[in-house]
């Protein structure tokens, strides 16, 4: 058993010791199974050609890119299914050799908000049936959704189809509604009912860590033998630790000295960049000399419910008195953030909830230490101790602390940035397309084996 999975058997009362560990996707020979050719990715609500940080993409984008992009070059063709947002998108695009991404006509092109996309899962499918209908019986020997309203789509294509159905969850309604941020709105029952069905329509789930794993089991009754642990990948070639801290500062215009502790992602109250900036000001409180070397970027646009109050972070720097220090940023593109790593003394990551956590694993291949809270896939993604630090809970103070130490420690966000950098090489994308492939392979082949079963 993990010590993710034994900690949260431990804070429940109970133990999971007869849920794992979760076996690492392995393939299991039914006969004459095989690597299937072409994979129908569902996204949904959100394309794999947004900017992250933008709207509704965030890691979940660089996810389904990395993983296709990876796929295709083991010789599995992807096609992504996602809803088109403006008409001036073209039907198909070539996302890299072997992956195409859809666009399906489904709702209005804007203003229309995640929550409101149920209604529009109908128009969906039939978007998606009618591409497969241009096709040859048997175009298809996979479905892989992403996130439940994809996986709703993706239970009926897989049955009309007579393929097996993946599913990867992302983030879950009852782990997000027990670790709710103060203020923020609870995920609705019909997407904890959508969920459960998925869970059980599924052939195989695609967790991203045991932990994750065990609140399938715990919160969805789902069989852990069809549950597969995969941990995302990072691209180690664009997140890297490259020139160094002294040249990624000079390009952003960021002081050679300054400790720098960056939030990079979607704002709104599940990430609780609020965290950081409350830490920030009671820093400054204990320690009034550090205001002159210090620089906190906030990188990212407002999301999800954070768009309801998308200028309340900055007025939460202003009742702090911290506007000085604060630097707000729009998103950017991947190559630009791997500079905002590079030059941050520490990345914070005060999440109520993290599925694994991408930012995280990306800062660190940088070569910049984390300090983010004991949530999700985070423990994995961290090394506590060793290329970040984890915090219990969300106290300012806590994080304040870890940044006091950062400043008086000369040298230690270099050397942590060292483990860090170590530890990262860990989460290579191919790693977890060739595991990713034999979980495909293993689905295929177990139901080729009941339809042999079936017939006799």
């Amino acid at each position: 058993m993990s010590q993710y999975a034994a900690r949260l058997g431990a804070r429940r009362g109970r133990t999971l010791g007869t849920l794992g560990p979760f076996p690492k996707p392995q393939l299991r020979r039914f006969g004459a199974a095989r690597r299937p050719r072409r994979v129908a990715m569902l996204s949904v609500h959100t394309s794999p050609l947004h900017q992250p940080g933008t709207g509704d993409a965030g890691g979940m984008n660089v996810y389904i890119v990395e993983l296709a992009r990876r796929l295709a070059e083991i010789g599995i063709e992807v096609e992504i299914f996602t809803r088109a947002t403006t008409a001036a998108l073209p039907p198909t695009v070539e996302l890299a050799p072997g992956v195409l991404v859809r666009h399906v006509d489904a709702g209005p092109y804007e203003g229309l908000a995640k929550e409101e996309l149920p209604a529009q899962l109908c128009a969906f499918t039939h978007g998606v049936m009618r591409a497969w209908a241009g096709h040859r019986p048997g175009h298809y020997d996979l479905v892989h959704s992403h996130y439940w309203l994809s996986g709703h789509v993706g239970w009926l294509a897989a049955e009309r189809w007579g393929v097996p159905l993946v599913h990867a969850m992302h983030t879950m309604a009852k782990v997000k509604n027990a670790a709710l941020a103060e203020g923020d709105t609870p995920e609705p029952a019909a997407r904890v009912i959508g969920e459960t069905q998925i869970v059980r329509a599924a052939d195989r789930l695609i967790a991203n860590t045991d932990g994750e794993a065990a609140e399938l089991v715990h919160h969805y009754d789902a069989d852990p033998a069809r549950v597969a642990v995969v941990h995302p990948g990072v691209n180690l070639d664009r997140f890297r630790p490259a020139d160094g801290r002294a040249a990624a500062r000079e390009r952003l215009g960021l002081p050679a000295d300054a400790l720098i502790p960056l939030f990079a992602g979607r704002i709104q109250p599940l990430k609780a960049p609020d965290v950081l900036l409350r830490a920030v000001a009671e820093l400054l409180d204990r320690r009034p000399d550090l205001r002159s070397r210090l620089v906190v970027p906030v990188v990212g646009g407002p999301s999800g419910s954070g768009l309801a109050k998308p200028e309340g972070l900055q007025k939460l720097a202003a009742r702090l008195g911290i506007t000085d220090v604060v630097r707000f940023r729009p998103p950017v593109g991947q190559d630009r953030l791997a500079d905002w790593y590079r030059a941050a003394s520490v990345l914070v990551m005060p999440s109520h909830s993290e599925s694994f956590g991408l930012v995280a694993v990306e800062a660190q291949a940088c070569g910049t230490p984390v300090l983010a809270a004991a949530v999700g896939g985070l423990p994995v993604a961290v090394a506590d101790g060793v290329s970040g630090f984890l915090v219990d809970g969300h106290d300012p103070a806590d994080y304040a602390e870890v940044l006091r130490r950062l400043a008086d420690e000369p040298g230690l966000a270099d050397r942590m940035g060292e483990a860090a950098a170590r530890h990262a090489r860990r989460f290579g994308w191919d790693v977890a397309a060739a595991a990713t492939a034999e979980v495909y392979t293993a689905a295929v082949g177990e139901r080729r084996s009941r339809l042999r079963s079936a017939h006799g």
